[in-house]
């Protein structure tokens, strides 16, 4: 049996799921994989067994960083489980099921690495991975994620704010939005052959919003480096939209003057808007937003909570968006 290692955030025994409790949601999971309930449960149950008997894989390197300091980076909520953070991943590259990627994404080589930051800065560059992990001392920030589909989680990432490399590469006046563009490789990624997206995966923020301290230019959670799933070896993250906005394996940042067509905005405008701010009275036109599940709670036995407005960082971001009608820009 394998045991995580203790990073200081033990359960109290009250926490802990009773073993019959235990034994018999697990024999509940085995049917529903097996079929005895329709497919959306089958998936669920299926991913819900691998984040629970996967083994660990082997510790990845280090990346520790400071605890960080800036408004809204930290909350007290309960971290999700490393086994759950990183088997629920929506990473079209390497499937669409969300246990797929971390089936499939041992392909993907992360070294060598670089990013090509271009476009309306006055200082483009093509930056080395390592080069880039060294730019900025590195903080971890305990952030809510949340997915589209009422699913949340509670992550320790490992980064620096964005805004620290935007700085160095001095945007011009021009450059009102910044895209974020994940690598395409057909020998790595087997499926971007598939139509599900136009590719590469395309995903961009206005430039207020790139330049907020909290949004997070990532290199590792937990204490290590990115897991290949997870967005390796550099990703965003962007905790008050909901987790596609976050750009995974990124080679190039590119500062532009008009708005980029993103890709779930080319897959389905009615569905996926630019913005993609969490607005719990915005629902998705095949499901409510109003409430979530955080995984690694029981998940479809877990009573729901009420979703928070900008996923519980209004004070932080709120002013961003003053006078904009969030229905209209979604």
């Amino acid at each position: 049996m394998h045991f995580l290692k203790d990073r200081g955030f033990a359960l109290p025994s009250s926490e802990i799921t009773p073993h019959a409790v235990y034994e018999g949601r697990r024999d509940l999971l085995k049917l529903l994989a097996a079929g005895a309930a329709g497919a959306g449960l089958s998936s669920w149950a299926a991913r819900d067994a691998l984040a629970q008997t996967a083994p660990r894989p082997n510790k990845l390197a280090a990346l520790t960083g400071a605890r960080s300091t800036v408004a809204g980076a930290m909350t007290m909520e309960k971290l999700t489980p490393y086994q759950d953070v990183t088997t629920y991943n929506n990473f079209y590259e390497f499937g669409t099921d969300k246990a797929d990627p971390a089936r499939n994404a041992h392909t993907l080589k992360t070294r060598p690495w670089t990013v090509s930051v271009e476009g309306e800065v006055k200082k483009p560059k093509v930056y080395d991975i390592d080069e880039l992990l060294k730019l900025s001392a590195q903080e971890e920030r305990i952030y809510r994620m949340r997915c589209v589909e009422g699913w949340s989680m509670v992550i320790p990432w490992v980064g620096y704010s964005l805004s620290e490399l935007i700085k160095k590469v001095e945007p011009t006046s021009k450059a009102k939005y910044v895209e974020f563009v994940t690598l395409v490789d057909p020998k790595t990624m087997p499926y971007v052959g598939s139509r599900v997206l136009e590719w590469p995966y395309v995903e961009g923020l206005r430039i207020d919003e790139a330049m907020h301290p909290l949004t997070l230019l990532s290199f590792g959670l937990y204490g290590e480096v990115l897991p290949n799933q997870n967005g390796a070896p550099v990703r965003a993250v962007v905790p008050w939209k909901y987790g596609f906005k976050s750009g995974k394996s990124i080679v190039k940042i590119r500062f532009v003057e008009k708005e980029p067509r993103t890709s779930w905005v080319k897959a389905g405008p009615a569905e996926y808007g630019f913005y993609s701010n969490v607005n719990p009275k915005v629902d998705h036109p095949r499901w409510s937003q109003a409430t979530e599940r955080r995984i690694g709670e029981d998940g479809l036995f877990q009573k729901k909570r009420p979703t928070l407005m900008f996923n519980g960082y209004e004070a932080q971001v709120g002013q961003m968006y003053a006078g904009m009608d969030l229905a209209k820009h979604f």
